[in-house]
């Protein structure tokens, strides 16, 4: 057969990519056709995303991939980070520059809500864990900071949803994005209507709910002309980074809960999949969180700061004139003295501190640890604590679901951390298979050469992306220091 092309946009906290899937009908092969970077902007102390600037960018992509790959390009969907949201009103205007997760405005949030509302009661009708970035409390801060562009809003439209609707003009939302706002019920599968008008939240802006794979229409004629694409289809792929991530995943054993995945970037989330929501009093006291996945399944899983500390410290290394590429930082770390000082990588202080070093050091002086210096010490630092986080929820997940997990898959651009990939083993005392890299854009183009037919059991995918990726194992090594180390971390590691 002559190979046929799925578009996939793959929006990140750093960067935004446009990539050419090529499937021969029995491989997949990922040409990067277009990469921009990406970054909240920081305008009248808010951080904000320019999406427009985003959508220029993603256009220019699409029209490299119409020059290059013509008639054969069969469709194209939008993967994102989750939680944030642009809204629109009647007549299709953006209300507003979207708001970035990490802005100020929800601190505190949560505690203040839980005064109204019993944690439970939002555990029950979300399966969500609580983090104050969530679209829930963004939403109760809109209300507070700007209510009069939320009252004026038709549709509320996550980030790749919204990408979707400039594509095609849908007004939907995807299940797997969907499922991170804490706005959607866990077992009904619709939004959690009595929770939203408890707090105040107008419900009529949440659209229709659609599975991944759907079909959503074909380019606005607008969008063709000016990329030259013509009559290509818009699908909808598991629009959560890490849902399509989960997807691209190369394990043989779908259907098992034997094994674990570590989506390894900006943020760690490590995770099984589960065929439904685990809503037990334990789940919610480890603080998991239940997002959507493939073919109904769920992604119980804990969000983890993951190399944001790296990507920060760098940054602050940058700013005073000693610059390092991350294979550098990768190096000088390894050559740090081992297990010397750790940190709760979760700890709210790490969240957006305007100086990531010294928030390792202030954290590392109140706990009465040796102060990491050097750049290789503090990274190495920001590393092994990862590594330990990464044992700690492991356990957690093997508690919930009650199965020995067997293996961790590591996926995405972290995997190419072999450092903290060999950590993560010697830590976790688990095999650790790292890659692919592009296990998001493989799940996002994949799933939707299975909406065109041309696939179909998740099992199958994943077969696909075994023949097509190329993997590392990292077996793990005895050490008693990771046995003390993990003691240690759990006195101020907390769910």
């Amino acid at each position: 057969m002559a190979n046929r092309v799925y578009l996939g946009i793959d929006l990140g906290a750093e960067s935004g990519r446009v990539i050419a899937g090529i499937w021969n009908g029995k491989t997949i092969k990922l040409e990067e056709l277009h990469r921009f970077p990406n970054g909240p902007v920081l305008i009248a102390d808010s951080l904000r995303w320019d999406v427009m600037r985003l959508w220029g960018e993603i256009q220019n992509g699409l029209a490299l991939a119409a020059q290059k790959y013509g008639k054969s390009i069969v469709s194209v969907g939008a993967d994102t980070w989750g939680v944030d949201y642009v809204l629109l009103n009647k007549r299709g205007e953006m209300l507003g520059q979207p708001y970035a997760y990490r802005d100020a405005r929800t601190n505190g949030l949560i505690e203040r809500t839980l005064k109204k509302i019993p944690r439970k009661e939002i555990f029950a009708q979300s399966g969500l864990q609580f983090m104050q970035f969530n679209t829930l409390f963004q939403l109760i801060a809109h209300k507070q900071y700007s209510p009069e562009t939320l009252e004026a809003a038709d549709v509320l439209l996550l980030t790749p949803d919204f990408i979707h609707w400039a594509l095609c003009g849908s007004r939907v939302v995807e299940f797997t994005n969907g499922t991170t706002t804490q706005c959607l019920h866990p077992t009904r599968r619709t939004w959690s209507l009595d929770l939203l008008k408890k707090l105040g939240i107008p419900t009529h802006i949440f659209p229709k709910v659609v599975s991944p794979g759907t079909q959503l229409g074909s380019l606005r004629p607008s969008v063709a002309e000016r990329t030259g694409l013509g009559n290509v289809h818009v699908v909808a792929p598991p629009t959560h980074d890490t849902a399509s991530a989960v997807a691209g995943v190369p394990t043989a054993n779908t259907g098992k809960a034997n094994w674990a995945y570590i989506s390894s970037g900006t943020w760690s989330l490590l995770g099984v999949e589960v065929q439904k929501a685990s809503l037990s009093d334990r789940t919610m006291e480890f603080n998991m969180t239940n997002e959507g996945g493939l073919d109904g399944t769920y992604r119980l899983l804990k969000n983890i700061m993951g190399l944001w500390l790296v990507q920060r410290c760098k940054r602050a290394f940058d700013a005073r004139g000693r610059e390092y590429g991350y294979a550098e930082l990768e190096a000088l770390a390894a050559k740090a003295r081992p297990l010397r000082s750790i940190v709760n990588p979760d700890d709210s202080r790490f969240l957006n501190p305007p100086d990531m070093p010294k928030a390792i050091q202030d954290f590392c002086r109140e706990t009465g640890q040796p102060i990491p210096k050097t750049e290789g010490e503090l990274v190495r630092c920001a590393l092994e604590s990862l590594a330990l986080r990464y044992r700690q929820v492991l356990g957690w997940l093997e508690e919930l679901t009650g199965n020995r997990i067997e293996v961790i898959h590591i996926v995405g651009g972290g995997s190419r951390n072999q450092t903290l990939n060999r950590f993560a083993a010697d830590a976790c005392q688990r095999p650790v298979i790292a890659g692919p890299v592009e296990a998001t854009a493989s799940g996002n183009v994949l799933v939707q050469v299975r909406s065109s037919g041309e696939l179909g059991s998740l099992s199958e995918m994943r077969s696909v992306i075994r023949k097509s990726s190329e993997v590392k194992t990292f077996d793990p090594k005895p050490n008693p220091a990771w046995e003390n180390a993990a003691a240690c971390f759990a006195e101020f590691a907390r769910a």
